[in-house]
């Protein structure tokens, strides 16, 4: 267990370092891009490529299945099934890119030219945008296999390698972008999938070279195969909840407020995701030990792996969240010059949203260690699945495009806490432990924190003198809170050791 919590610690680091890399190119990236675009051609392209996105559903389920059952079968040492469980899971990915193809192409283009809410110029630019789109998307289906296996071999090195490669092929696409001689949205499309063909490549001649696995060989295991497929069935309902939540909120809000709105919404996504891939990091380097654990029956270190996830992952979240949160106008001003309407409160909505999906990152992380999911998934993404109409409803009625974000926020919670209650019956998860070591340290902490950042920020004239100071308390307040109220006392004789390390 030292050796996994190590490697774990390492892997984090390596991820946590990249994705500050990518977290600075990715938001001047946005800027360049919604400048040399403008406001509306910037909510074209992501309305648009939104479109494709909802056929990308199976990727989602297929990608969980793929990486929980490698986890598995590495966690029990048996390379041989690890080999089936990558031949047939290329095998699926292929079916998979060719039905998001057929879909794409025929109710997908009917839902571009009948559906959406563009102008009239730019609809030869939005079908181009749309091909292109498509051809992005198959090629990051085909590309999970080698992802699923790198992160399962717990080889963070090379995934943060390959991620700052593609971060700087992105800036250099900015580039091209500012010169570029044609239509802008349209040269846009075209180098963000030639981005994806080049990740693609480089992923399949690691793999290829790296893991024996990582080759393609004809399996007639059925069972495995009907079992990949089941698993990969029920883990589609999340999928397809995720992306009504997403992508189908995004042509709710476009049908009834514009391209512009979708501009504002675009912006804000950018901006979470740049955040919550931090967390989203720390949860990868953990989520390969968390199912390894249960594989291997070590249930108490699975148990403690899962609370220590679940704080640190919403601890990293709020060093970050919180700045950003008190100063979010003045940073957009800075970042955009010109921000849409509805940004500022769109990403105040979704860094409240990412503070709660990091703590229930890892249940749900352990709740696909068991393998038995069906009931979960029913139940679960039935919260979900009520955005969208619920969206609707309120859109219909006149409100504000807001209230999508306020009522995804609120089934989220009911989402999370129902999730922790079933996990108490299915693994005989100790709910009171839970409560006492992450929940209310979490909620003394964010009280505290927000009440002493908020104050501060009121005693400072300047915009930007009060993005500084306010970041500066911000980190020693959390730093602070963290170590003493945050931290089991076992928890902190691990940071002294491991800072003295540094020192």
């Amino acid at each position: 267990m030292p050796s996994n919590t190590a490697r774990i610690a390492r892997n984090t680091l390596m991820l946590y370092f990249r994705q500050i890399l990518i977290m600075l190119v990715s938001l001047y990236t946005v800027r360049v891009v919604l400048n040399t675009l403008g406001a509306d051609d910037y909510g074209i392209y992501n309305v648009v490529a939104g479109v494709v996105v909802l056929f990308s559903f199976l990727n989602s389920a297929m990608s969980n299945t793929t990486q929980r059952f490698l986890n598995t079968a590495l966690g029990q040492n048996n390379t041989e099934q690890a080999r089936d469980v990558y031949s047939i899971s290329f095998v699926i990915y292929f079916l998979i890119s060719v039905l998001v193809i057929v879909l794409a192409e025929t109710i997908g283009l009917w839902f571009l030219n009948a559906k959406l809410n563009i102008p009239a110029d730019r609809r030869t630019a939005a079908l181009a945008v749309y091909q292109f789109s498509v051809a992005t998307t198959v090629i990051n289906i085909i590309r999970v296999p080698y992802n699923a296996t790198i992160i399962a071999y717990e080889k963070m090195s090379f995934f943060a390698l390959v991620s700052i490669v593609e971060c700087v092929l992105k800036l250099a696409v900015v580039f091209l972008l500012v010169i570029s001689p044609v239509d802008a949205l349209i040269f846009y499309a075209f180098l963000v999938c030639v981005v994806g063909v080049v990740v693609l490549l480089v992923y399949k001649l690691y793999c290829n070279k790296v893991f024996e696995i990582a080759h393609y060989r004809y399996c007639k295991d059925k069972k495995l195969f009907r079992q990949l497929i089941s698993f990969s069935g029920w883990n589609m309902l999340s999928g397809v909840a995720n992306v009504s939540n997403s992508q189908g909120t995004n042509m709710l809000i476009n049908i009834f407020s514009g391209v512009t709105v979708n501009a504002a919404i675009g912006i804000a996504t950018q901006v979470d995701l740049a955040v919550y891939k931090f967390v989203d990091n720390f949860q990868t380097a953990f989520k390969p030990q968390i199912i390894k654990s249960y594989a291997a029956k070590e249930y108490n270190y699975f148990i403690t792996l899962i609370m220590q996830a679940s704080k640190i992952s919403f601890y990293l979240l709020l060093f970050f969240a919180l700045p950003l949160y008190v100063n979010a106008g003045f940073v957009l001003e800075l970042w955009l010059k010109n921000v849409p309407e509805y940004t500022v409160i769109f990403t105040k909505i979704m860094l409240v949203i990412s503070l709660i999906s990091s703590v229930s990152g890892p249940l749900w992380a352990a709740m696909q260690a068991t393998g038995d999911i069906k009931r979960y998934q029913i139940i679960f993404n039935s919260f979900m699945f009520a955005n969208l109409p619920l969206s609707f409803i309120f859109l219909w009625l006149g409100y504000s495009p807001v209230w999508v974000l306020i009522i995804r926020l609120f089934l989220d919670v009911l989402a999370g806490t129902w999730r922790v209650f079933y996990l108490r019956k299915k693994i005989n998860f100790p709910i009171l432990r839970f409560l006492l070591d992450v929940i209310i340290p979490i909620v003394v902490i964010v009280v505290i924190s927000t009440l002493v950042v908020t104050y501060i920020h009121t005693l400072f004239a300047g915009k930007l003198l009060n993005l500084v100071v306010s970041c500066c308390v911000s980190t020693l307040c959390l730093g602070f809170l963290v170590y003493f109220i945050g931290l089991k006392p076992s928890e902190r004789i691990g940071v002294n050791k491991w800072i003295k390390k540094i020192l």
